[in-house]
């Protein structure tokens, strides 16, 4: 598996791409008791199809029907200029039918293949009949390709060697029964459009500046869900957020960008327009700093990862490996799949999991769901206890000593669910001070007699590769770095990823400080792109490694910008450390 923090990549065997995130919060919407009419087409095809397909020489065991519908809206602006304004509705449909029986159905993954996304469009008119007749096309069309991959399972168990782990493929759960109302969006188109123009604004006029955006954004996302055991689930979610982006380059081709991103569960509570364009200014003279920091040269040594820097660490490295299915793919690492009940953190150090809390911080948390995309209410998960690793995040696809879901099983809209990570939380007990931590990280200098250590303050993403076939590392990719001196001195540098295997940094670990921050992004794997947060303190590593970020070999343009015609006078400055 893959894990990134910017951009659509995917990697093989399996990717995880968690980026910047584009997307918001989730907002509660209180129950209400109407049924909907999505739910009443959904129950009956459900119950229809269960009857006739029951009769069929090989009937299923199992089936589901979950429906999404996602209401967006956007406004988006180049330079104070808009350059997009649109909204729009869709539904889609995703289908889990499974044939043979808990222990072996045609799920089970075939050893060296990959599954592929299907998209079912629904209409979006609350119309029964014609809901009904989509479901209907799809469940049999659904059911004949059941068939088939069954065969080609068994046929998988007899040809090669036995599974590593022989637990069943799907685990029993207890029905839900909790049907809410459905999310509305709160747009005010125009006003979007106003704020994407002034907080794009800041960047015109700065000839260096070669690309910058902003977006005020909004999805109301409602899901309905039912299986053939029982389950009955509605629920509505709301995101608002504002994403501002730029980007520069250095005389070397290396692509400098800076990103700010501001959330909330209602569109009242995003950030006002002085905290956003405080923000831009902020961004605009970093990039001026860049553009002038020296160029970090491979290194290894002490560093400092500031709250969002650690959140990210966290999540690639340890968070992609207690993912409960990749204990069983016989293609994944296994990195962890044999030290439960060992220390891989130091003593204090609890890391949990837990979609149901809204914020941290002071800030919203993307990750946050009462149910997850198999219909079992998300609840917190602790996967390291003072050190120790004690559980993994599990969906219904159970493995060796962990038979059931904890409400882990996430998904996009046209894959199949798979264990997700969701909100991650690091609390770490005796933390100390930014100061003392610091202080810390001095004392490793001088001992060890190196010329400087490393603040890594703000952060773009990262990318994680979990399979047994190729390397078994990380890669954060930062984007404010500081060469700290000895003295305590701090110099801004640029041109740095930091890399790593997970059992080796995992255990050069120090310790932590008590200024807890959050990373809010997309994570996106095999069951598509997925909102996760992680709330995390600074950290201290005895030892990183860094090594020098890709760039390209196209030169800046050698046309000026021009808005720089209009810019006599206008000087930037760079700015130091800043911690959100």
């Amino acid at each position: 598996m893959r894990s990134t923090i910017t951009g659509d990549r995917k990697g093989r065997p399996y990717a995880c791409l968690l980026r910047y995130l584009f997307a918001a919060a989730l907002a509660a919407v209180p129950a209400v008791a109407a049924e909907s009419p999505v739910m009443e087409a959904l129950k009956a095809e459900l119950a229809r199809s269960m009857e006739i397909l029951g009769e069929q020489p090989v009937p299923p065991y199992f089936l589901s029907y979950e429906i999404t519908e996602r209401e967006t809206a956007s406004a988006t602006a180049a330079f104070g200029a808009l350059t997009s304004s649109s909204r729009g509705r869709s539904r889609y449909l995703d289908i889990d039918l499974r044939v043979g029986d808990y222990g072996l159905d045609n799920t089970r993954p075939i050893r060296g293949v990959r599954n592929q996304r299907t998209t079912v469009r629904i209409p979006f008119d609350d119309d029964v009949d014609a809901i009904r007749s989509v479901v209907w096309n799809a469940t049999d069309e659904r059911y004949k390709q059941a068939l088939e991959a069954l065969t080609k399972v068994e046929t998988d168990i007899q040809v090669k060697v036995e599974a590593e782990d022989t637990s069943a493929d799907f685990s029993h759960e207890a029905p839900t029964k909790a049907v809410g109302g459905s999310a509305r969006l709160d747009a005010d188109l125009a006003d979007w459009e106003r704020k994407a123009k002034l907080y794009s604004a800041p960047f015109a006029g700065h000839d260096r500046v070669y690309a910058a955006s902003a977006t005020v954004s909004g999805t109301a996302e409602t899901r309905w869900f039912v299986n053939s055991e029982g389950s009955e689930v509605q629920t509505g979610e709301s995101s608002y957020r504002v994403f501002v982006s730029a980007r520069t380059k250095a005389d070397d081709g290396m692509t400098l960008p800076r990103y700010e991103s501001f959330f909330s569960f209602t569109p009242g509570g995003l950030a006002s327009d002085d905290t956003v364009l405080r923000a831009a200014d902020r961004m605009v003279a970093d990039l001026a700093a860049l553009r002038e920091a020296p160029l970090v040269d491979p290194y290894t040594g002490p560093a400092i990862l500031s709250g969002r820097a650690s959140g990210v660490f966290f999540h690639e490295i340890l968070g992609h490996r207690i993912e409960g299915h990749r204990q069983k793919r016989a293609d994944d690492g296994q990195t962890f799949k044999k030290k439960v009940n060992e220390r891989i953190l130091p003593q204090g150090f609890t890391v949990s999991f837990d979609p149901t809390r809204r914020q941290a911080a002071g800030r919203d948390l993307v990750g946050a769901y009462r149910y997850d995309n198999q219909g079992i209410a998300g609840r917190a998960v602790v996967v390291v206890d003072d050190g120790v690793l004690v559980d993994f995040l599990m969906s219904r696809t159970p493995i060796e000593g962990f038979p059931g879901s904890n409400g882990h099983g996430r998904k996009q809209y046209g894959y199949s669910p798979v264990s997700r990570q969701s909100n991650l939380i690091v609390e770490v007990r005796d933390a100390v001070s930014r100061d003392a931590l610091k202080a810390q990280l001095l004392a490793m200098i001088r001992d060890s007699g190196r010329p400087f250590g490393l603040f890594i303050d703000d952060i773009q993403g990262g990318i994680t590769t979990t399979g047994r076939f190729m390397p078994n590392a990380f890669n954060v990719q930062p984007n404010m770095v500081y060469r700290v001196h000895p003295d305590g001195r701090e110099e801004l540098v640029r041109g740095v990823d930091l890399i790593g295997t997970p059992l080796t940094t995992l255990s050069r670990v120090v310790a932590a400080d008590d200024q807890v921050a959050v990373f809010n992004g997309f994570c996106g794997a095999e069951s598509g792109s997925v909102p996760v947060s992680a709330a995390a303190p600074g950290i201290l590593i005895s030892q990183v490694e860094v090594q020098k970020k890709g760039k390209s070999q196209e030169r800046p343009p050698i046309l000026p910008a021009p808005s720089g015609e209009n810019a006599a006078g206008r000087t930037l400055s760079a700015g130091g450390p800043w911690t959100p």
